[in-house]
Parts: C-alpha cells; structure tokens; sequence
C-alpha cells in the first residue's frame, strides 16, 4: 500500500513542475539590478517595435563558436532580441543564421546562409584567436539586416555590445520612417545625371576607361534602388553641350566642372565639361559626387569614378534627407561657422559628429539671409567670427520666440593672422566679437574674454629628445566626475570628459530668476582651475600657474538655460535686412523708419516681434573644439560625443533617446582622492588586512578556549558529584 502512494507522490511533482515550467515560459519575472537598467529595453525601443505597422524581420548572421570576448556578442544579442519581440506586436520577427567564411571547415553546410549574407551585403571580418597556445587569426561572420517593407538597413559588423541597443532601435525608427515618408510622397523625387560628352575627348587622358557606360551603370543602380523606394525615383539623363549650359549647371548645383585647351596640335578641340549626380525634392537637391579628384605627391591630380554601390548609397542617403525621413538639425551656415561637411582630417572638421547626427537627424544647413524656417526644434551655430547684424539677431531672437532651441559652441578667441599671410605665432590668439554676445547677456549667459587653464588637465608625453616625461597642457582641462552635475537625467553615466581651448561662462543669476528662467550648470573645472585674460598665449613652456591659491576655484564651462525667453527686440522697431552687401562696402545694419501709409493712401501692415517665447532651451558653452573630430570619436563611443548627441537630443525634446544612448556607457574611472587619502588605503591593504585576520583569528582561539574551558568545567563537576 505505501509503494502506489510513493509513486501517486511522484507523478503529482512530476506534473507540477513540468505546468509550473510551462507556465513561466510565458509568465515570467526578470529583475535588472544593473544601475542603468542596461539589460532592459529603454521606453523608446519597447514603443518602436509595440507599433510596427509592416511586418519587420531581423537576419542576424554569426558565425558559430567563436573565441572569447565575441561569443559574449551573440548571446547579448540573442537576449537583446529576444526582449524585443517580448514587447513587440505581430509584425516583428528575427531569425538567426549559422555561417561560415568561405574555406572553413563547416563552410560548407552554412553555404546558403553564408550566400544569403553576401546578398545583403553583410561580408566576414577578420578576427584575432588563440589556439593551442598559437596567435591565429579567423574569418567570421558578425552582422544583422534589418528588412521593412521593402526597405533594408545592415549593420555589417558587430564585434562589441556597447551601444548595439540604440543601434538597433534607431534603424528600426529610421525604416519605420523611410516606408511612411515615401508612401507618403505626391511627387517623385528627380534623380539626373549631368554628363558632358565632350569628356570622352580626354577621358583616357584623365585614366579614366569606359566613361560612356558610365550613364547606364548609374541607370541600372539608380533601378535598383527605385525597386526599394516604391518605385518614387524618376531618373533622367541630360548631356550639356555648350559651355554656357555647362557653366549654368553647375553653379547651380555646385558640379564638377572640367576644362582644358586645345590637345594634339589641335586635333581635340578646347572644351568644358560637367558631371555629377543630382537628387531634387521641390526646391531642395543633394548632389552625389559621380568622379573624384584627388592629388598625388609626384603624380598631380588623379581622376577615379566612383564605385556603383558608393554612389548608390550615397544617393540613398541624400534622398533620406531630401524626403525628411527623420527629424530636421538646423546648421548655421555663413557667418564664418565651422562647414558642417569638413573633410575628416582637416582642422576643425565636424565629419565625425556630422556621421553620428545623421543616423537620427536630416542636417539642413540655415541661412540667416533667407529666415530660420518655422517648426525647426534646434539650430547649431557652431564657432561664428564673423558680425551680426541686428536683423540677424532678430532672425535667431525670434526663432527662438517660436519655440526653436539652440545649440551655441562660441569661441572668444580665434588664430591671428598675421601680415602678408605668415604663418600665425604659436598659440597666439585675437579676440572675437560677433554681435550674439549682447543677445546671450539679454538673457542672463554669456562667454567670458578669457580661457580656463585647470591643473588637472591632458599631459602630453614628451620625447626623448626633449627631455621625455610629460609636458602639461594647462589649456586642456579634463573632467573628473566629481565637476560634472549628473541631476539632470542625461548626465547621469557622464563620468569624465576632456575640453581644449574652452572658455568659462557668466551665468547671471539674478537676471535669469529676474527673466524666469532656468540655468543648470552641467560641469565645472576643478578647484585649481585659474584664467588667462588679456593676451592670449597658448605655449605651454611659457605658461605657470599663479602662486596666489586667491586666483584659483571653479569656472562654469557649460550649461543648460530653459524657459520662456523674454525677447531681445521687445518694444524695438524691427531691423531691415541689410543691403546686398559688395566686396568693398560691406552692408551697415540699418533700422526701419518708415511710417504706416503709402502714397496711394492704403494703410501697410507691419509686423511686430513675438515679445515672449514657448518653452525652448539654450546651451551655451566656449568652444567650439567639443563638437570637433579633436574629441569626438568617430563611432560615438566616447564620453564626450556621448555628451554632445545627448545634448542635441534634449534640445529637441528627445530625451528618451538620450537616456538609451547614455545607459551603456562603460567608461567608468575610480574616484580621485587625495594624497594622505591614497597613503591611508595603501597602509590598511598592506597592514591593516593581515592585522585584521589576526584578530579574527584570535577571536576564534578565545572562542573554542572558553568553550573548551567550560566543557572541562561540566565535567569536573559532574565528577565531583
């Protein structure tokens, strides 16, 4: 009777557990005790999949087995996608594919997927590997398409998980937007290829063969993609003869344009040609480079047409941008601002953070000359040397009223040239006016005349024929993260940032409270930070810093104004926009006087400033190097490009992307203590730790002697007894 009832006991656990696995297959809890939450989804990823409206397919492609730390790679991503479809509607789906690279071992059992991924362009990477105490290196496959309609976004290589949420979430956003975009579009978007004939004549002098293909190898990629935009590309082909037309094309849309003279005694005529590529939407065109010019030390300039698949890319990216597929970043153009297209290398190129806005921005360049455009969520003036005139201040004044933030990189100093186009004297520096100061003090900031010098700052390391060891650059302060306010939520998982040539701020408390406005100072120098006023000399071997420890404390570097702004032309007559100006008389800001009334009688309506704006927001910070190649990275890994693009991103009211972008932030230095400090923890872990076991250790001897004391104490009176 007892065995049946064992038995009975058994299948009854048996069938629990297995209903209880059953149901926590689909209720189930999971804890992140991670203090960025960076194994869980960010609200944004969660709502882009939970409102998909076409069925979305992820291909993730990888290579089985991988060596360490890339295997972590594919289990992150299967959980990260996995938690995807968890919150996701029905039209989300993934599917992994095992595959190798071509002349490995299982290359062939993973042949169709190893095709598949070729097709989507998704190629293998060489990776390092240790094998049998052997340093080999493997070709693997780490990469993901992203498939939407008919739109397809790759990312080829995957070989970190930093960052892979807000990669992925923003090109779900990015197709989720395209497909809405073109569907959408009433017209077609124009694609033509300007091509000259006439460059046949001396192609082959140029090295350059098969030129005439050229028109239908642009046609059959420009198909292609046509295929993949619903069928919303119209391409033509135009052969400008003459050289009038040829110089009309392209100062209209800024084409190549090639010119030469008579060759072989004559028998090629002199002549012009243009060529180049243009998508236009309305008034707007993109132009994509169809020959590249590029000179050679020794060679001269060397000529190369560019590569189908570059000018397919290329053009889609341009039609994205055309179309508005993502939300528009104005750029002051003019002004003597840094060009937001600078060539990668170049002194003060914006190339890097130009790649990083464009995965989630259309970059639209502003001209003050033709209006801030309404609706515009933030304007960039990045580093302007050039006047204002005051219809340019109340061009960005009463943007501002209408609720556009801004974005203000300003440098109080730039390189002085020198007489005769010498060369400028190392570091030396002349100060800057521009007219935008007296509109920033209008509302309660501004940009002091001098710069912070901070001991804690960047030591170049010497070299040996200098001395060696490190030459301190005062001039390049680093933040630690006891500078940096983290209270607002963006700046939480900043942890230390590095500043070159920055200027301290004035934030003029009573007049912000006086205006209702709210100013957060986002990070400072150190204690030991001082400033250089008057001239300007960045030569480190010349710079000390200054004995009086009165002279040193803290400078506000960057911050953040928000509010209701008040305006700078409330109660003014509105400026008239200043003549077009000429190469010898610049154009005078001049005040409009005319009175209501014409001769005719009929009375003419006037405009009159907004004098008080919607909520907006202002950054202000005194250098425009924050926002250069110097220090942003180009894959927006660093502390400091995270800092700008979060800071782009609540300027336009996208803080929750912000907050995803920031969460994985690994970057993550020990606190810096001082001396006696460090000297303390230094002693306890050599002394103190051994000492601790000690007395734990004699502790536990007292205990069992006590105890054996007592024992033998039990027995003795029992003994007696």
């Amino acid at each position: 009777m007892k065995k049946p009832s064992r038995y009975g006991k058994f299948l009854v656990y048996l069938v629990v557990v297995v209903l209880i696995n059953l149901v926590s297959a689909t209720l189930f809890v999971r804890f992140d005790l991670t203090g960025s939450r960076v194994y869980s989804l960010s609200k944004v990823s969660r709502e882009s999949v939970a409102t998909l409206s076409e069925p979305l397919t992820i291909n993730v492609f990888f290579t089985r087995n991988l060596p360490a730390p890339y295997n972590t790679v594919e289990q992150y991503l299967r959980d990260l996608l996995a938690e995807y479809a968890l919150h996701a509607n029905t039209y989300f789906n993934y599917r992994f594919f095992d595959v190798s690279a071509e002349g490995d071992i299982d290359a062939e059992r993973t042949e169709e997927s190893r095709k598949l991924a070729d097709a989507y362009g998704i190629n293998p990477v060489q990776i390092q590997v240790v094998d049998k105490d052997e340093m080999k290196f493997k070709k693997a496959y780490m990469g993901l398409v992203v498939i939407h309609g008919d739109m397809v976004e790759r990312i080829p290589t995957i070989t970190r998980t930093d960052g892979l949420e807000y990669t992925l979430t923003t090109a779900i956003q990015r197709l989720s937007n395209k497909t809405t975009a073109l569907l959408k579009l009433k017209d077609k978007v124009q694609v033509r290829l300007y091509l000259s004939s006439s460059l046949q004549d001396v192609s082959d002098r140029m090295g350059i063969k098969d030129i005439a293909a050229v028109p239908d190898q642009v046609k059959q990629a420009v198909d292609e993609l046509n295929g993949r935009m619903y069928a919303k590309l119209d391409y033509s082909f135009s052969d400008p003869g003459s050289d009038t037309e040829v110089d009309e094309i392209s100062r209209k849309y800024n084409l190549m344009t090639l010119k030469w003279g008579a060759l072989d005694g004559g028998k090629i005529p002199a002549g012009s040609a243009v060529i180049g590529l243009v998508a236009q939407y309305k008034e707007r065109a993109h132009v994509i480079p169809v020959l590249q010019a590029f000179n050679v030390p020794l060679f001269g300039t060397q000529y190369k047409l560019t590569d189908m698949k570059a000018l397919q890319e290329g053009l889609e990216q341009g039609i994205e941008s055309l179309i508005g597929i993502n939300e528009t970043l104005g750029y002051l153009s003019g002004k003597g601002t840094l060009e937001p297209y600078g060539a990668p290398g170049s002194p003060a190129s914006l190339a890097n953070f130009h790649g990083l806005a464009s995965r989630t921005y259309s970059i639209r360049e502003i001209s003050l000359d033709k209006g801030v455009p309404d609706g515009l969520g933030c304007l960039l003036i990045v580093r302007p040397t050039e006047p204002f005139s005051e219809y340019d201040l109340y061009q960005i004044d009463q943007a501002l009223m209408k609720g556009t933030s801004l974005a203000v990189f300003l440098d109080p100093f730039i390189e002085a040239a020198q007489p005769g186009g010498a060369m400028p004297q190392q570091g030396q520096l002349m100060s800057v006016d521009t007219g935008l100061e007296k509109l920033l003090g209008h509302y309660g900031i501004g940009v002091r005349k001098s710069l912070a010098l901070d001991e804690k700052c960047y030591r170049q390391r010497m070299p040996e024929q200098y001395g060696g060891g490190e030459q301190a650059l005062y001039f390049a302060p680093i933040i630690e993260s006891s500078q940096i306010n983290t209270s607002p939520a963006y700046m939480k998982n900043i942890k230390e940032l590095i500043t070159y040539k920055i200027a301290p701020l004035t934030v003029d408390e009573a007049l912000l409270k006086k205006r209702g406005l709210r100013a957060t100072t986002l990070f400072t120098t150190s204690d030991s930070a001082w400033e250089m006023k008057g001239q300007i000399m960045l030569n480190p071997m010349f710079i000390r810093p200054p004995a009086d420890p009165a002279a040193r404390g803290r400078l506000p570097l960057a911050c953040m104004v928000e509010g209701s702004f008040p305006s700078y032309f409330a109660g003014k007559p509105i400026p008239a926009k200043p003549a077009a100006s000429t190469a010898d008389a610049p154009a005078q800001d001049t005040v409009s006087t005319q009175t209501p009334g014409t001769a005719s009688g009929v009375p003419e309506v006037k405009e009159a400033p907004i004098a008080s704006s919607k909520p907006a927001r202002i950054f202000l910070i005194g250098s425009s190097e924050m926002i250069t190649d110097n220090l942003i990275s180009e894959q927006g890994e660093n502390t400091n490009a995270t800092f700008v693009m979060n800071v782009i991103d609540v300027l336009n009211d996208r803080l929750e992307i912000a907050l995803m972008r920031s969460k994985t932030q690994a970057f993550n230095p020990l606190q810096v203590t001082d001396d006696a400090v460090k000297v303390l923890a230094k002693a306890f872990n050599i002394a103190g730790l051994p000492l601790l076991v000690i007395v734990a250790g004699l502790f536990v001897w007292l205990r069992r002697h006590s105890r054996k004391k007592r024992i033998e104490a039990a027995f003795t009176e029992r003994g007696n007894a």
